[in-house]
């Protein structure tokens, strides 16, 4: 009758799902009206007294999943969880029925019940429904995991994130808070003249960032395509077209590792403003991050892993002071790539064989600073090398007018002011061909359309990225970035 592979646990729920069908009701019910969700019963009533309650006399229907249940003789309780939170239910025969009774009794741990009663306190002043009601709606056939407790291995809670959801209050708590801030992003834009749009996920040529992609074949058109590494070369496009101001919300795809800071599949938001620069982008960054804080906790202050950051009035430091203050060697200084190759070998930073001394510089700072920032830092003066679609600097042209944020040692956003010139963007290009040849297997291909598009005219425009999942993690408090994604992906068992 039953698969030969269940539990003791799960055969007996089949059995009792049999046994309802022998009482005429449904193990997996039917549509029920609720009045209210526990929150909106806390929000609205928890401040009356058990006397003020029995004269309001108000009858509520709520539906939610028992995650705690004891029987007492005739009568007994129950508590009832919904998407907003956990209420107390009070179910007596002679209330109920006999065949509301006989289904309370009947009921296992994670069943989902509809419930319509009236509001009363009980002798420990606890809120409570008194059952007047009580709906079987859909059986529960696994039990839940560990008496509540949650689930103990971190990437079973991964893998199954709707157990998670169930038994983990911080779960839940993350996964309705990452709406609220993506929805806090767009006000900011929105409220900015930003316009929202959509561009391909698909991409034909490698290009926006230094990224390994995840690839595909489109059947119908017989060809090989990236999944996006950067909405960046679509977005740049429309501003060529004179839409001005734009931003995008979507997902990236990198086939890289995956540790506490980094999924291969994550969300960002990323934005152009034509007429502007990379001074407009530090201005916007720290102007959304303010916001969106504001506006989700009520506060500039957030605390992560015991540290309280505080995300208004951001530091700025140029890339090679800061790499200066922390080792003494100054990239200001002309030098050979040999003699940039010798310090780096001196203070022990990792090499690659394709390094140029835009690429050291960066590992100096990789090596030396970032874990050093943890209050918001803007760190702008990229070298060219490593920043293949910004602009160079006017007072040195060895660097680019580049920067990115970096708050408790991560980076959360990238911006710059765009290299709109098709000449210098060609050249660009071939030199990360070149890089690519040399074993680079994150340098970016060359666009012809992009800079075809260029040639028509882009005006002088500001770029940025910004991190969405790590922001989330921030706002939330979580450390693991797979925290706040909800379906991550994980190793086959």
């Amino acid at each position: 009758m039953f698969p030969d592979d269940l539990n003791e646990q799960q055969a007996i729920r089949r059995k009792k799902a049999e046994d309802l069908k022998t009482l005429g009701v449904d193990p997996w019910g039917k549509r029920y009206e609720r009045t209210h969700l526990t929150k909106q019963i806390f929000d609205e009533f928890n401040h009356l007294d058990h006397d003020q309650l029995e004269a309001l006399n108000k009858e509520v229907s709520i539906a939610g999943r028992i995650v705690l249940k004891r029987e007492q003789g005739k009568a007994g309780f129950m508590q009832i969880q919904d998407r907003d939170g956990r209420i107390q239910v009070y179910v007596r025969l002679d209330h109920v029925g006999e065949l509301g009774f006989d289904l309370f009794k009947r009921a296992d741990l994670g069943d989902i019940v509809g419930i319509k009663g009236h509001l009363f306190r009980t002798k420990t002043n606890e809120l409570t429904v008194k059952a007047e009601e009580y709906i079987h709606l859909t059986k529960a056939l696994t039990p839940l995991p560990d008496k509540f407790h949650g689930l103990q291995d971190k990437e079973e809670a991964r893998r199954r994130r709707y157990v998670d959801l169930i038994v983990n209050d911080e779960a839940r708590r993350v996964a309705f808070l990452r709406p609220r801030i993506i929805r806090a992003i767009q006000h900011y834009f929105d409220s900015n003249g930003f316009v929202e749009v959509e561009t391909p996920v698909l991409h034909p040529i490698l290009g926006g960032a230094n990224a390994r992609p995840f690839s595909t074949h489109h059947n119908a058109l017989d060809m090989d395509l990236y999944l996006r590494i950067a909405t960046e070369l679509p977005l740049k496009r429309l501003i060529v077209g004179g839409m001005d101001r734009v931003y995008e919300i979507g997902r990236l795809f990198r086939n890289e590792g995956i540790d506490a800071k980094h999924n291969p599949e994550f969300t960002t938001v990323e934005a152009y403003q034509a007429f502007g620069d990379v001074t407009d982008m530090m201005n916007l960054v720290e102007e959304c991050i303010s916001s969106v804080a504001m506006e989700v906790l009520g506060t500039y202050d957030v605390t992560f892993n015991d540290t309280v950051v505080h995300l208004k009035d951001f530091k700025r430091a140029h890339m090679v002071e800061l790499v200066k203050e922390q080792t003494g060697v100054d990239f200001f200084q002309e030098m050979s790539l040999d003699e940039a190759v010798a310090l780096a070998k001196k203070h022990n930073v990792p090499l690659e064989k394709h390094f140029t001394l835009g690429h050291i510089i960066e590992a100096f700072f990789a090596e030396y600073v970032e874990d050093t920032l943890v209050q918001p830092t803007i760190v702008y003066g990229h070298p060219v090398e490593i920043s293949p679609l910004a602009k160079k600097n006017e007072q040195d042209p060895r660097f680019t007018d580049r920067f990115e944020l970096f708050i408790m040692g991560s980076e959360y956003a990238n911006a710059f002011s765009e290299l709109n010139d098709p000449i210098d963007q060609k050249q660009r290009f071939e030199k990360q061909l070149e890089q690519k040849a040399k074993g680079d297997q994150e340098a970016a291909e060359m666009d012809t359309d992009f800079v075809e598009s260029l040639e028509y005219g882009m005006p002088p425009t500001g770029g940025i990225g910004i991190g969405i999942d790590r922001l989330v993690m921030l706002l939330t408090n979580t450390p693991n970035i797979r925290d706040v994604i909800l379906f991550p992906h994980a190793r086959k068992k």
